[in-house]
């Protein structure tokens, strides 16, 4: 009869060799981007397997950061995507809360409501926010974009915030009041200090949803100065030729403030993730 140990490793070695080969599987397209940047010229194509091509020079890079209005694009979708951030954590930390401790008229069909967009596409809701917008005069402006990013990051958000108040226990509130705290006092030092993970988690959705996001933008803004950077990479595309080494580079620096966001946040994401769909 076989021991159970070696079972286990052997279960390690193969749960291992699978998680590596998936692992892999992600990595390859990430990195052959990176060597198109990298190729001199446009080519898209070599039958080398190489990641680093012969001949491997930054001049898209350079081309890219001083030839085009890349820094351009860069800053307005750092203005819009912080902006986005700040009210969706402050938006979603409040209504979730409120959701979460209070019952009042309505709470249930505002919930269900909440929910229920997420099941609808953003291309559905591209029609009326654009009529919205125009008669708001707020068309191909920063404001339309920040309107439209934090209407779609906030139902999610919001429920999220409200599943992690919902796992810390009310008694925690009890004892603050009974020290004499306020109803504020109480949410700013205890409730939002103890929900930390949750804010994580609602700050990077908040700014994933704004610093990639593409046909919303496309429809919203018309004016090339405003162009975030998914429509500032779409200008080397065209019918007739597109520009992959300076698209390439492009969608390589893009990633940068994503990844260093992820690894600066990941001592948060996990019990972010986790505690806040114990109950909802």
């Amino acid at each position: 009869m076989r021991n159970p140990r070696d079972l286990s490793k052997t279960g390690k070695i193969g749960a291992y060799l699978v998680l590596s080969f998936f692992t892999a599987f992600a990595f390859y397209p990430i990195l052959r981007v990176l060597s198109i940047s990298l190729r001199p010229g446009d080519r898209l194509l070599s039958k080398s397997l190489a990641i680093i091509p012969d001949g491997a020079t930054l001049s898209n890079y350079y081309a890219l950061i001083f030839d085009e209005p890349f820094l351009l694009w860069m800053w307005n979708s750092i203005i819009v995507s912080a902006i986005v951030t700040f009210v969706g954590v402050g938006l979603a930390s409040t209504a979730g809360y409120a959701f979460s401790r209070y019952k009042f008229v309505g709470r249930n069909s505002a919930m269900f409501g909440l929910i229920a967009t997420q099941m609808f596409p953003a291309t559905m809701l591209l029609l009326p926010l654009f009529i919205m917008l125009i008669k708001l005069k707020l068309y191909d402006s920063y404001l339309s974009l920040i309107i439209a990013y934090s209407a779609t990051a906030l139902p999610f958000t919001t429920w999220q915030m409200k599943g992690y108040y919902d796992t810390i226990p009310f008694s925690i509130e009890e004892a603050a009041s009974i020290d004499g705290s306020s109803q504020f006092g109480t949410f700013w030092k205890i409730m939002l200090p103890l929900a930390a993970p949750a804010l994580v988690i609602t700050a990077l959705f908040s700014f994933m949803t704004a610093w990639s996001e593409y046909l919303v933008a496309a429809v919203l803004i018309q004016d090339q100065t405003l162009f975030t950077l998914p429509l500032g990479l779409k200008m080397f595309q065209s019918a007739m030729e597109t520009s992959w080494g300076l698209y390439s580079a492009g969608a390589v620096l893009v990633s940068i403030p994503i990844v260093a966001l992820f690894l600066y946040l990941s001592r948060w994401l996990i019990s972010g993730l986790t505690l806040g769909s114990v109950k909802g």
